[in-house]
């Protein structure tokens, strides 16, 4: 299969003098986002080679606790959203949804 289109996903992080994040933007050409700003990300890449996930996960220094409590839950529930349609394994998805209702309660991002 020919590749017909090529798409780019830019990450620009400004750190401080500690080389710890202070500003996160990021540009996406089909998405028609440009220097968006975010104060967290996690990536994870799949190496074919040597089987195994590379992975980078950054966050700006100003990036409250409550909202990275947010992140993480919101992240885990696409995660097992993403396992079920690239697997078809409904049994994990589920299973996996059921911690993260468990990681929500725990952490009582649920409201009432």
């Amino acid at each position: 299969m020919a590749v017909k289109h090529t798409s780019k996903i830019e990450f620009t992080i400004g750190l401080d003098e500690n080389k710890v994040p202070e500003e996160l933007h990021w540009n996406a050409d089909d998405g028609n986002i440009k220097n968006a700003e975010a104060k967290a990300m996690l990536i994870s890449v799949w190496d074919n080679n040597k089987k195994d996930t590379l992975k980078v996960d950054l966050w700006t220094k100003d990036m409250p606790v409550d909202e990275m409590k947010q992140f993480f839950h919101q992240t885990l529930v696409s995660m097992a959203s993403t396992f079920e349609t690239s697997t078809q394994d409904e049994k994990m998805a589920a299973t996996m949804r059921d911690f993260c209702d468990y990681f929500a309660e725990k952490l009582e991002l649920k409201k009432e």
